[in-house]
């Protein structure tokens, strides 16, 4: 009990000190003004457009020209970082009102959403790892492997002139992996649009373009909302948009970023690194905490009545509890993410918060674990003991209450432990709806500092300083039945 409370002390102080530290909180408002709270979704892994900086803002050129538009069209938002892929399917589902990252406008898009004016026009380039001088054309990619991100213009040039150059493409959901792909040697080059490619290089991001001067020609970045909807935002949006043009605060803005003087990221030393990296990553080890106790609460709760059905003597609720078990230990987590984050609130139309998506898919996924542990530790109780309790007259619920059930709770323990360390790190997969817990968090900050190994040997490292606490409680508490 007291490595019990000395956890539960511990895990309490971490989630507190995370609410505490900047950037805890996932969303930006803009100043405030009359009427409605615009949902906007974005990827904050895309910079010069969309990136969070070591103070926890959401920066960028898309993140400047959304608060300068809001400003001069006099409306609020608030933006939801998803990430570029979910953020576009939490626009079909009318989960955000629009989304601005850097989406370029296709007329396949245009089926489903409707886009702004053009606010940037972009180009695809080339690069590869710094130190690579054996390519100079596509010609020089047959055979090799060449990295792209899904969704952009990028990928769509790549996979136009893969046959004809004969390169196999490896597609990645977000920038930095893809660049982490091509330094570790993977793949021999990437295809990504000009200014992020660009300003990534600037940043020292381990890449080199290769013919910078003759880029592709690109698609136009534009503002997107769903097709027939949000006609007054929409509207606001171009207003503002020309507006600023007019001003100049539009070239402003982009000069700001991707102008020759732009500004270039001070060098920092690995402690430096790690040491302002910290608020964000501490952040995002809250939410995973938070997001782990409070689904497993839950997840206790449901596996107890479905548990119960199982050992119960009505066959009809043991086949409702079976099909339970059967069919959320069946479905992916991911698969079950989506579909309850995205599919439900498109089917009925309705806006799900993400926190809702998130309990609720950790809630199922892990209640049909605890559903079996509920059972077996009940099952593992020595049947005689159950006769005995009857022959002697005791009804079927009391002895459940008073003798079966106690047993069954000291054998479960350590079950239980190992479930939390179960949850625990399953919340990492539900960063594909835009939770951005403790994987997500790292990922943000590479996005914005390319140092991949100092950040997920940060992230790491916490996983495994958590888990071990529990693992040897866990160990305890199985050593302490044991001679119990």
């Amino acid at each position: 009990m007291k490595s019990l409370r000395l956890l539960l002390f511990t895990l309490s102080l971490v989630i507190l000190t995370a609410a505490s530290v900047p950037g805890f909180t996932t969303t930006a408002l803009a100043e405030p003004a009359s009427g409605k709270t615009y949902q906007i979704g974005t990827d904050i892994t895309f910079p010069p457009f969309e990136y969070q900086d070591a103070s926890g803002d959401f920066v960028g050129i898309d993140m400047d020209l959304m608060e300068a538009i809001a400003k001069d069209q006099n409306f609020k938002f608030e933006i939801k970082p998803l990430g570029f892929n979910a953020a576009v399917q939490a626009l079909e589902s009318n989960q955000v009102d629009g989304v601005i990252a850097g989406m370029s406008i296709t007329d396949e898009r245009k089926q489903k959403f409707d886009f702004s004016d053009s606010y940037f026009d972009s180009g695809v380039v080339m690069a590869v790892r710094s130190d690579q001088d054996a390519v100079s054309s596509y010609e020089d990619l047959r055979g090799k492997k060449v990295a792209v991100k899904t969704g952009t213009e990028g990928y769509s040039f790549a996979e136009s002139i893969s046959n004809q150059y004969g390169f196999t493409i490896v597609p990645f959901d977000d920038s930095v992996q893809m660049y982490e792909d091509v330094k570790t040697g993977n793949s021999l080059a990437c295809f990504d649009d000009y200014p992020v490619l660009a300003y990534g290089v600037k940043q020292d991001n381990g890449l080199k373009l290769v013919n910078e001067d003759q880029k592709e020609l690109g698609g136009s970045y534009g503002f997107a909302v769903s097709k027939g909807k949000n006609t007054e935002l929409m509207e606001k949006f171009n207003t503002g948009l020309a507006n600023l043009r007019a001003s100049g605060e539009y070239d402003q803005i982009l000069e700001k970023y991707i102008g020759e003087n732009a500004e270039v990221a001070a060098k920092q030393g690995r402690l430096e690194l790690i040491i302002d990296s910290l608020p964000s990553l501490l952040s995002g080890l809250g939410k995973t905490l938070l997001y782990t106790i409070i689904s497993l609460f839950f997840a206790c709760i449901v596996g107890l009545i479905f548990g119960f059905m199982k050992v119960g003597r009505n066959k009809w609720l043991r086949g409702i509890a079976t099909v339970f078990v059967d069919v959320f230990r069946g479905i992916p987590l991911i698969v079950l993410a989506f579909f309850i984050y995205f599919g439900i609130p498109q089917a009925f139309d309705f806006t799900m918060p993400l926190f809702l998506g998130a309990v609720l898919t950790l809630t199922l996924n892990a209640g049909a674990y605890v559903t079996e542990i509920i059972r077996g530790g009940i099952q593992s109780v020595d049947h005689g003991q159950m006769e005995a309790a009857r022959s002697l007259g005791v009804p079927y619920r009391k002895a459940m209450i008073k003798i079966i059930i106690p047993q069954a709770i000291r054998i479960m323990i350590p079950s239980f432990i190992n479930q939390f360390v179960i949850t625990l790190k399953d919340t990492s997969i539900l960063s594909v709806i835009g939770l951005v817990e403790l994987t997500q968090s790292g990922k943000i900050v590479i996005a914005r500092t390319f140092a991949s190994f100092d950040i997920w040997l940060v992230v790491a490292l916490m996983y495994l300083i958590v888990i071990t606490i529990l693992t040897k409680i866990a160990n305890r508490m199985e050593r302490k039945i044991s001679h119990g």
